[in-house]
């Protein structure tokens, strides 16, 4: 019986002392600024290049760019009116696709959606269209990700970094 538990103290003292050698010494990366930046870069050549080969392969869709990076083209002109403005009410029909044509999310047919412009957790880059457009437009508009989900995407079915492709319509301002 000594001699078990002499083989069993042996046996943990060896296995507590047998891993006990020089440890190397982990190198820490400090994280800076210059690094979130080029980061952001990166991301935002590998967005263009995919919104400017979806482009070629839609030739038809004629779209603008604003000094954000949002893309659209009103394909619908509404009534005469003036455009529409922050802290105004739009009631919209939208419907929201990634480049590669998965359907995220849509409105239903005969509903709509309605939020103050600029003061909702909307899109930013539908907020920023909607001042682009009037009441009737139909536009179809192209957000990066940094106008649309950014890095995380919607946690539900939006993916992260996705580039999405948007058919928006303006149904009513008050």
């Amino acid at each position: 019986m000594k001699l078990k538990n002499i083989s069993f103290f042996v046996i943990v003292f060896l296995s507590l002392t047998a891993c006990r050698g020089e440890r190397k010494k982990i190198e820490k990366h400090e994280w800076s600024d210059n690094h979130s930046v080029d980061y952001n870069q990166e991301i935002n050549e590998r967005e263009q290049i995919q919104i400017n080969l979806f482009l070629a392969h839609f030739s038809s869709l004629k779209m603008k760019l604003t000094d954000s990076g949002l893309r659209y083209m009103i394909y619908q002109e509404g009534t005469v009116g003036p455009l529409a403005k922050t802290g105004q009410t739009a009631t919209i029909r939208v419907k929201v696709e990634t480049l590669d044509g998965r359907l995220c999310y849509e409105t239903e047919k005969e509903q709509t959606e309605s939020f103050a412009i600029d003061k909702s957790e909307k899109e930013s880059g539908i907020h920023e269209a909607l001042k682009l457009m009037k009441v009737g437009d139909k536009a179809k508009l192209i957000l990066p990700s940094y106008l649309g989900h950014g890095l995380l995407g919607d946690r539900e079915t939006i993916p992260p970094l996705a580039v999405l492709y948007i058919d928006l319509e303006l149904i009513n301002l008050k």
